[in-house]
């Protein structure tokens, strides 16, 4: 197996605020010139250098009369969707419900909507949806025909293994990671044990990602990634799909709106956990054989720094309230990082459990919820430091976690067949 390449420095950011205008005049004219905010990524030589700049307005007001400011209309995006009451890292978890039935669920994805997205792999080859207070709505299957979608030579059945799930910003659709495609023109079942080279020669075949529709709850769309596909994001934009390949160590970028491919970036063995930074602007992968973050521009597609120092790093957060904050789990340590996302400093570390997995935050940025797959337990932390909270037992082999901020309730997959929904209470 040759070792992943990492070779690019860590990122560094700059932040250049423009001036404000003058007031004057025998009528007061208020004269609002852009504020532009410049932000540049660095890495050997490399740049990625983004400006956004707000269109310049002046309005008169005479000196006799009142004139109300203008209103503003702020749609709160779907992360940032906070329920009432005191803030999640002042809550501790109470059992709600266990939700049983034909299900394995790798993970839960809220979509902050009302529903709960449940991926049953290929041991169910279902999704199971339910709205927030734990009631089923629909199991779907991933059984679709390619061939209706546009994708050549696959008009029969083909299933898939959903992993992984991700909304999108409008909150209309969801995107499922395949572990492996199932059907005619689809090789044997990948395995985590895996090279590019070697999951060639074992005949695996690249997979797809579904796109689920929160109103019809059915697979409305496919996109066309790598070898076995773990983790799904979907940037705030709503521009791109960003999939890591687990086999392939690739990244695997689609337009979200014609499913195309736009790049597929190489990185190293085992491309996990992927965060989107506020902007859209830098995907943060997480490298799981090696000991970094790769940070990957969506505007050139190459990887234009990283963050190092972590040890079979597995899921990446970014804090919704406050982006300059970076959260990972480090699997096989079983620990939890705070990391400076412009400097890529370890900030804080603290010890979870054994083996730990997935991780949720808050949509207040307060606190943080982390499974721990050999250990059987939940673990809750305090995003400001890292100090644990609490810790509760769960089932055998807990291995996905989501919060649900229309509820505040946070919800754990417990791969031996179970779901178990917490509310969080003062």
């Amino acid at each position: 197996m040759s070792s992943p390449r990492h070779s690019a420095p860590r990122t560094t950011w700059r932040w250049r605020p423009a001036g404000f205008a003058r007031l004057g005049g025998g009528l007061l004219v208020v004269a609002l010139i852009a504020l532009s905010v410049n932000f540049a990524l660095s890495s050997k030589g490399d740049s990625d250098a983004t400006t956004t700049t707000l269109s310049t307005t002046t309005t008169t007001l005479s000196t006799t009369s009142t004139t109300l400011a203008p209103t503003t209309t702020t749609t709160v995006p779907l992360n940032k969707i906070v329920p009432p009451g005191p803030p999640a890292s002042s809550r501790r978890l109470s059992l709600y419900k266990v939700i049983a039935g034909d299900i394995s669920p790798k993970s839960v994805m809220s979509t902050n909507t009302g529903l709960v997205f449940a991926q049953n792999m290929m041991y169910r080859h279902t999704m199971t949806v339910y709205n927030s207070a734990g009631t089923l709505l629909k199991t779907i299957s991933d059984g679709v025909v390619l061939s209706r979608f546009g994708v050549r030579g696959r008009s029969g059945l083909t299933h898939g293994a959903p992993v992984e799930a991700a909304v999108t910003p409008d909150g209309k659709d969801v995107w499922v990671s395949n572990y492996s495609m199932y059907g005619t023109g689809s090789g044997p079942e990948g395995s985590d044990t895996c090279t590019p080279g070697s999951a060639l020669a074992a005949g695996d075949t690249p997979s797809f990602l579904y796109e689920v529709s929160t109103k019809s709850l059915s697979v409305v769309g496919v996109a066309q990634v790598g070898m076995v596909p773990k983790y799904v994001a979907v940037t705030p934009n709503d521009k791109y799909v960003v999939a890591t390949n687990w086999c392939s160590w690739t990244v695997s970028i689609v337009n979200e709106a014609t499913h195309r491919p736009v790049a597929t970036v190489p990185v190293g063995a085992y491309p996990r956990g992927i965060a989107i930074s506020p902007d859209s602007h830098l995907a943060y992968v997480a490298i799981m054989g090696s000991t970094v973050i790769d940070v990957i521009s969506l505007s050139t597609f190459k990887i234009v720094g990283q963050i190092g120092g972590l040890d079979n790093v597995r899921h990446v957060v970014i804090d919704p309230q406050n982006p300059d904050f970076l959260f990972a789990s480090l699997n096989q340590p079983g620990d939890v990082v705070k990391i400076d996302r412009l400097t890529g400093k370890i900030l804080a570390e603290v010890h979870t459990g054994s083996d730990c997995r997935s991780l949720a935050i808050s949509t207040d940025g307060t606190a943080l919820y982390v499974v721990n797959y050999l250990s059987n337990t939940v673990t809750e932390l305090a995003s400001r430091n890292l100090k644990i909270l609490q810790i509760v037992p769960t089932g055998t082999n807990p291995v996905g976690v989501t919060y649900d901020g229309t509820t505040g309730r946070v919800w754990v997959a417990v791969y031996t067949g179970e779901i178990l929904v917490f509310n969080t209470k003062p």
